[in-house]
């Protein structure tokens, strides 16, 4: 199976209640039905990318890298590569190199949001598939080449440093656990 094809799968199987999710989700469909190479940062007028935003249960936070390039506080992710065979171990694979942590885990259910976003030339627009990763127990990040910083947030101060995509990611996130902001 390809990652396009793992894409187009896990897209389908990507069930919610959020009408806005629903046609978000029948965009990034509609793109790889028309893009072979949908997947690809050289696909002209946008790819799919694979983020994780990475959280500590235990410790009621998130750890948020602040990107090099565009210079926000953001979750982990990027481009999928040719190795990626599925858009979750890219997730996961990009969330490992960003934040320095070995022995993440994805959460259970698939991802947990899809994002939209506009971004330089000339990618144009990042059809992000967003899932979280919880740390192992003891685990220490360290910073990469594609940040200018990394910082652990208590969910109820991501608000305060990040935009709105990344606010519901968290949100997101937190109803998938069964949490509430601040638990």
């Amino acid at each position: 199976m390809t990652l396009h094809d793992d894409a187009v799968l896990v897209l389908k199987g990507y069930e919610v209640e959020d009408p806005r999710q629903r046609e978000l989700r029948q965009t990034y469909l509609d793109h790889l039905a028309a893009r072979p190479d949908g997947m690809w940062k050289a696909c002209g007028g946008g790819h799919l990318t694979a983020s994780a935003l990475v959280i500590d249960p235990e410790g009621g936070r998130v750890l948020l890298t602040l990107h090099r390039k565009l210079r926000m506080w953001l979750q982990m992710g990027g481009h999928c590569e040719p190795g990626d065979t599925a858009l979750a171990t890219a997730a996961l694979r990009e969330a490992a190199e960003e934040s320095g942590i070995t022995g993440l885990t994805l959460l259970p259910g698939g991802p947990v949001r899809l994002d939209r976003h506009p971004v330089p030339a000339p990618c144009e627009w990042h059809l992000d598939v967003q899932y979280a990763a919880t740390v192992p127990p003891g685990a220490t990040e360290r910073i990469s080449d594609e940040s200018l910083e990394l910082r652990w947030f208590p969910y109820d101060r991501v608000s305060e440093v990040a935009d709105t995509s990344v606010v519901r990611l968290v949100e997101g996130t937190l109803a998938r656990l069964g949490a509430l902001p601040g638990v």
